[in-house]
């Protein structure tokens, strides 16, 4: 985590309340109207894919650095702190209360270190997960629910706990083929 940003900079203040207000009114359509507006999210998104769901609660600080793949679900409740680039892969399902973090902060109030994180295809992260700054979790990973994940998480894998630690591979079941 070498990157760094200054939160009085007028242009990150700017884009945070820009943001608020782009994730109040999407909030605001689902909950009064039960209308989910991903045209709103495709503007302020890097990237959107095809066939998402992102339920209500839903916050971000920037918007314009997630990049959220196809068919991939967060549930209510979820945070997202995007300082730094967050990319959500393809068949992604983030269950509730989830919190995703690429900042972190140093000795100076206003300064954080800000790392990338990296969600990539089929992941499933349970409810209440903590992703910190920096972090990759490979394709088919699991994230049982509650854990906090520090480090990379490898592919196939089910990791646990706090901090989050590798429980065992995922096992394919072939049997059905």
């Amino acid at each position: 985590m070498n990157d760094q940003i200054n939160l009085k900079n007028p242009k990150i203040i700017n884009q945070i309340k820009h943001a608020k207000k782009i994730w109040e009114e999407y909030n605001h359509q689902i909950n009064n109207n039960n209308y989910y507006d991903y045209f709103l999210l495709a503007q302020t998104f890097k990237y959107l894919g095809d066939d998402p769901y992102i339920e209500p609660n839903f916050k971000f600080k920037i918007g314009s650095n997630i990049s959220f793949g196809s068919n991939s679900f967060i549930n209510h409740d979820t945070t997202i702190i995007d300082f730094a680039p967050v990319t959500i892969g393809d068949n992604v399902n983030i269950a509730p209360k989830t919190a995703i973090y690429t900042a972190d902060f140093t000795e100076d109030p206003n300064i954080l270190k800000i790392a990338a994180v990296t969600i990539s295809d089929n992941v499933w992260i349970g409810a209440n997960s903590i992703i910190l700054p920096g972090v990759t979790i490979g394709k088919n990973a699991i994230v049982g629910a509650g854990s906090v994940v520090t480090k990379d998480v490898p592919e196939n894998m089910v990791v646990v706990g706090n901090p989050a630690k590798i429980l065992r591979p995922i096992n394919f079941d072939d049997s059905n083929s």
